[in-house]
């Protein structure tokens, strides 16, 4: 959870300040939006891993925003949270139909955003992005950027870094070479999707001296697929 990237999507600069501060203050890693448009630079360029959304912004709702980063298969698992001075129970329920996952009322504290922040987090799971992830004596680290294998440093570029972070993450599914560009290196990138297979061939030939190569299938006419030891 420490150092999850939350996109805040506020109009009033005030708000965003004093919200950036708490977030940062928490460990948390603040990005901000005045709207709707800056969004989705942000968006396309790495995935957050909570939007914090003000329900009025200029040219689109947060409602309607929000509608559309659900209809997204790039954006459809991201959690959401509202932000809002609007507080019937009808407003609620239409924020919720939505896609929100969480509503917060306008005025509210640092302290109780934070705890709301760290609560959908856990319960989305979405802020798992900073802990270990091992699976048969293979050992990834995203804060201090260690890979090893029974405790034997394991050297990988950058990108290789990325793929196998994120397959660690998502084990066990399918992944089209669009969608790993679109998740790994982002939706800004122009890098061809051939580039992936590059990739996935370094990142194999770094783990077979290991005897770990297998774990990254490839599925024919579908994609990549990082298949966990006890379903081989």
């Amino acid at each position: 959870m420490k150092n999850a990237r939350i996109l805040l999507v506020e109009d009033e600069a005030p708000l965003r300040e004093m919200v950036s501060y708490a977030l940062s203050t928490a460990g948390f890693v603040p990005q901000l939006a005045e709207n709707v448009d800056a969004a989705y630079k942000l968006i396309d360029a790495q995935l957050p891993q909570l939007i914090l959304l003000d329900w009025m912004l200029p040219g689109l709702t947060g409602i309607e925003f929000a509608q559309r980063l659900r209809r997204d298969e790039y954006t459809r698992d991201l959690p959401i949270i509202m932000l809002t001075a609007r507080s019937d129970e009808a407003d609620k329920l239409s924020g919720f139909e939505a896609g929100v996952d969480d509503y917060i009322s306008k005025p509210f504290s640092p302290r109780e955003l934070i705890a709301r922040c760290k609560a959908v987090l856990r319960r989305t799971g979405a802020g798992e992005g900073s802990e270990t992830l091992s699976v048969g004596g293979l050992c990834l680290e995203p804060e201090s950027h260690r890979v090893s294998v029974n405790g034997t440093p394991l050297k990988l570029g950058p990108t290789e870094f990325a793929l196998l972070k994120f397959f660690l993450q998502h084990s066990d599914r399918v992944y089209s070479r669009s969608q790993l560009l679109d998740r790994v290196w982002g939706r800004s990138t122009s890098v061809e999707e051939r580039t992936v297979d590059v990739h996935i061939l370094r990142l194999r030939k770094a783990l077979k001296p290991y005897a770990l190569d297998h774990y990254v299938e490839t599925v024919r006419s579908a994609g990549y697929r990082f298949s966990m030891p006890d379903t081989k």
